[in-house]
């Protein structure tokens, strides 16, 4: 194999790994939005339900219980690490839009990261595309030679 297809493998295979990590970071984008929407989804519940409402409080595996809420004024919301506390309503909206906007962050820096892969995996495209009109220039004129001959 030649070196300038040696070249364009090695391109190739760049390439490629930047195309996974590409869609990895799409994957945690869209984790992270899907987040947002939960979090979105429970602030509402929260400021919307009162205390007598009933609910469907899911038990895992699609399987959903009917409750009644019985104190919507304190809410057990997730700390981290398998850790939560009961709040107050207002404090367990406050915490969970923290949350959100803490995920607003993270979605701008992966987006950012992507801008930059995505920026890379187009200039070694161009390289790409480069190196192979270069060889094809060089085997016509190869052909044209020993034509000549």
């Amino acid at each position: 194999m030649g070196g300038g297809q040696q070249q364009l493998q090695q391109l190739s295979q760049e390439l490629q790994a930047i195309e996974e990590e590409i869609t990895a970071l799409e994957a945690e984008i869209e984790g992270f939005e899907q987040e947002q929407r939960e979090i979105d989804e429970a602030i509402e519940a929260i400021e919307t339900l009162e205390t007598g409402s009933t609910v469907q409080v899911p038990l895992g595996g699609g399987a959903y219980l009917r409750a009644e809420v019985q104190d919507i004024d304190e809410v057990v919301v997730s700390l981290g690490g398998d850790y939560a506390a009961e709040q107050p309503q207002d404090d367990a909206v406050s915490a969970l839009e923290t949350k959100r906007d803490a995920l607003d962050d993270r979605i701008e820096e992966t987006e950012a990261e992507l801008d930059e892969l995505q920026e890379e995996s187009s200039e070694l495209e161009q390289q790409a595309q480069q190196m192979q009109q270069q060889m094809q220039q060089q085997q016509m004129q190869q052909m044209q030679q020993q034509d000549d001959e």
